[in-house]
């Protein structure tokens, strides 16, 4: 599950590649862009789409509470269901990482869950973390009381030395194209493991930030729900290698389930910097100057907030485009040559990968309006779904997802067990 917050005004997604999806465009043959996805039923009065919205990503559910969700999120449906007994030894069971600041609550940046709604896994957002999360940890043999410790390894290869040794080797059962194709991972490994640990420090006169990480994290991302100051520059290079090395654990099989993050639901930050796409300098941002502004209402997050559809919108616009091109970014490492799988199609055209938002506008004054219209894509999980297409399907997320499922082999469903179910079938193949 793929998230980005504050979403994608309604009625800019009608504009299609020629809005703010452009940078989708590329890889538009390998998506199904679902418009009029509606999750009016996860409504809870008193609050608005930046909690009750982004928790009903990929679950189609009210909240449960401050910390869970209102049930399981379709990653976890389909995990439960293939491997109801745990996936292979060495693999990570759940991924959860991002880029992000806003945290007053876990459904703003969390989009994994359990189906009792607690989250599927603890959050990893700085490099380091999830790079040792996948890669980095290994079991102490010995007695049981060191069996239960684990012990960090600066080294991936250190931990992988004698399997690539056999793999590679003249007894190894694999081709020459696999044994190819494991050096080359392991290669990859060595250059994000170093990129991992030795990112260069903060521009000069900024404050000091732990050696793993350029961004701040904890309390400091999130001081009272005011915002915070950052370049685009720090933003997307630190997103960027959260993004490769996410794409690294699906594409070594060490990850198959999991969510990630692009800035949580209702986001305060306040950017600056020339925006660039497709080589030309497409906008300048700085929120606070532009707002006239400080605190958080010079966050770029109040540009969701003013938009008037009869107006050009141009910061919105500016940063809901830069939004598509950081996703687009982490999809294309999956769909590139060193994605590429033994059936000739990539990572990304096997694999089932959902990507939404929290809202349909980010106007707070209209329920109805807020939870309608919710931005969402899927890529097409070896066929199965219609890519290639932006479709107005104009139905309850609860619906779209568990037609999902079906089409996965899933079994259960999502929702409450005796409401009426309708199934999407106009995005099966």
């Amino acid at each position: 599950n793929v998230f980005f917050g504050l979403g994608i005004p309604a009625p800019l997604q009608t504009e299609g590649f020629d809005g703010v999806l452009e940078p989708l465009k590329p890889l538009s043959d390998k998506l199904l862009i679902m418009r009029g996805v509606d999750h009016v039923r996860a409504d809870e009065k008193g609050i608005n789409a930046h909690y009750d919205g982004a928790s009903a990503a990929f679950t189609a559910e009210p909240p449960d509470g401050e910390a869970k969700a209102g049930g399981a999120s379709i990653d976890q449906m389909i995990r439960h269901a293939h491997y109801p007994v745990g996936l292979p030894a060495g693999m990570v069971p759940t991924l959860v990482g991002g880029t992000f600041f806003r945290r007053s609550r876990v459904g703003r940046y969390v989009h994994s869950y359990n189906p009792d709604g607690t989250v599927a896994a603890t959050m990893q957002e700085k490099p380091r973390d999830l790079f040792e999360r996948v890669f980095g940890t290994v079991s102490v043999a010995g007695d049981p009381e060191d069996v239960q410790q684990q012990r960090l390894k600066r080294s991936v290869l250190d931990t992988v030395a004698e399997q690539y040794k056999f793999l590679t080797g003249a007894n190894s059962p694999l081709g020459a194209n696999s044994k190819a194709r494991v050096a080359e991972h392991l290669e990859r490994i060595r250059e994000y493991e170093q990129r991992a640990y030795a990112m260069k420090d903060k521009v000069a006169g900024a404050p000091d930030l732990p050696a793993e990480s350029k961004l701040l994290h904890g309390g400091e991302a999130d001081p009272g729900g005011m915002g915070i100051d950052i370049t685009l520059e720090e933003l997307t290079s630190e997103w960027r290698l959260m993004a490769d090395l996410y794409a690294l654990a699906i594409q070594t099989d060490r990850v198959r389930f999991g969510s990630l993050t692009f800035l949580a639901a209702g986001e305060r930050i306040r950017l600056t910097g020339d925006y660039e796409y497709d080589g030309k300098r497409r906008f300048q941002f700085d929120d606070a100057a532009q707002h006239k502004a400080s605190g958080d209402k010079g966050c770029s997050h109040e540009w969701w907030h003013k938009f008037d559809e009869k107006k050009k919108n141009e910061q919105l616009r500016a940063h809901a485009h830069m939004k598509m091109r950081e996703v687009a970014y982490f999809l294309q490492r999956l769909n590139g040559k060193e994605a590429m799988e033994a059936n000739g199609k990539s990572i990304m055209e096997n694999s089932l990968i959902t990507i939404s938002t929290e809202s349909g506008d980010g106007r707070h004054n209209d329920v109805k309006r807020e939870l309608t219209g919710v931005f969402h894509a899927i890529t097409g999980a070896s066929g199965r779904f219609k890519t290639g297409q932006i479709m107005d399907v104009n139905a309850e997320g609860l619906d779209v997802y568990n037609t999902m499922l079906a089409a996965m082999g899933v079994s259960g469903r999502l929702g409450p067990e005796k409401r009426k179910a309708t199934s999407i079938d106009a995005i099966r193949v």
